[in-house]
């Protein structure tokens, strides 16, 4: 067990102890490779990091086809494995025995079936939702958890670099999403961290929007948002260009969100709340006169999954510290018209300060011309 794992499991055992827990059950596989190294996704299938207090076991109960993976690089030794045949909660009672009455969960990640489950092998049990203090954990980043995303980062920018080489007008968002997702394999990343986002002309208005056979034409925003996994950690960057010429009002709008990022980064300070850099970027879009088209959050905590804690937004009254690591992406949409989002991916050093590990050019571009 690494010494970071070992710090991890011991805060959330002290933890549990004051909370008088006899049993706690961690089943989000992010939080599972948070604390012990071993990194899978299981689907359907059963994945715990059990920690019994009444004797100090810890387990791992693995499907039994990712056996010999959890026993390569998992932390903890005692791997129960769990045959798709068998009723997981059968085997969890039968390796800790009777008698529980107070297990630690974390409800987000609880199902009404996970819970009728306990309740027919843990009868008269109470819980305590644990799910709070570990995403407390998670939301302070090591200086080596800040690295592993500062890799992302740079290979989603390698990414954004060579593929935009390749654009071309004409070709539709498909096309160019294809060619970024190769790029990404090419460079080493395990995959993207989630569904590329690319956008041209009126659809670059939907935050969310999905690409498709639309081909990408002159005069067109092209609004490209995505990310990958590497070594368990995610980037999330976002890029909008012009395709062949840029008309003054879209050089407005642009200028409007590079402006509004900008203060969103200069409000990052180990002290201040949260909400601060939400406000600081939206009050530039409102003064400018486009704050009705700017309906969401500026930004999302970043780490081993691409949507974590803190959430950025303006009445979340968190005190932001050292190792808080998240995006500023502001944006303006304007439906039937199209949009522009910048999105940079910022960390709070051991001074406090603002670092932002991402560095690809924010100035407006046309590109394809």
């Amino acid at each position: 067990m690494s010494e970071q794992q070992r710090n991890r499991l011991e805060t959330l055992i002290q933890h549990l102890e004051r909370e008088q827990v006899e049993l706690a059950i961690v089943n989000s596989p992010k939080n599972v490779f948070y604390y012990t190294g071993f990194n899978s996704d299981p689907h359907e299938r059963f994945l715990a990091l059990v920690l019994d207090l009444r004797n100090q076991n810890q387990y791992l109960f693995v499907p039994a086809l990712d056996q010999e993976a959890a026993e390569t690089t998992s932390s903890i030794q005692k791997i129960i494995p769990i045959s798709d045949e068998k009723n997981p909660y059968q085997i969890l009672k039968d390796t800790i025995g009777e008698g529980v009455k107070s297990i630690g969960l974390e409800t987000k990640n609880v199902s009404l079936y996970h819970q009728e489950q306990f309740n027919l092998f843990f009868p008269d049990f109470r819980y305590r939702d644990i799910g709070h203090f570990i995403a407390g954990q998670r939301v302070r980043k090591t200086p080596e958890e800040c690295s592993k995303v500062q890799e992302a980062v740079l290979v989603i920018e390698k990414v954004l670099d060579n593929g935009i080489k390749r654009f071309k007008a004409g070709m539709s968002e498909l096309e160019l999403t294809a060619e970024l997702e190769f790029l990404m394999r090419k460079f080493g990343a395990e995959g993207p961290s989630f569904s590329t986002i690319v956008l041209s002309g009126e659809k670059s208005s939907l935050p969310h929007g999905r690409p498709d056979e639309k081909k990408i034409q002159h005069g067109d925003f092209l609004l490209i948002d995505m990310g990958v996994i590497l070594n368990g950690y995610c980037s999330d960057i976002t890029r909008t260009f012009v395709v062949g010429e840029g008309t003054p009002k879209q050089r407005e709008i642009y200028d409007v969100v590079l402006d509004s990022v900008q203060a969103g980064i200069n409000a990052v300070k180990s002290g201040n709340l949260a909400s601060s850099v939400d406000t600081a970027a939206r009050n530039v879009i409102k003064a400018n006169g486009y704050g009705q088209y700017f309906n969401n959050r500026v930004g999302h905590g970043l780490g081993m999954e691409v949507h974590e804690d803190p959430s950025i937004h303006e009445k979340n009254e968190m005190v932001m510290g050292t190792g808080f690591l998240f995006t500023i992406e502001p944006g303006i949409y304007i439906p039937g018209y199209g949009g522009v989002r910048i999105e940079e991916n910022v960390y709070i050093d051991v001074n406090g300060e603002a670092r932002v590990l991402s560095s690809y050019p924010k100035e407006f571009t046309v590109i394809g011309s």
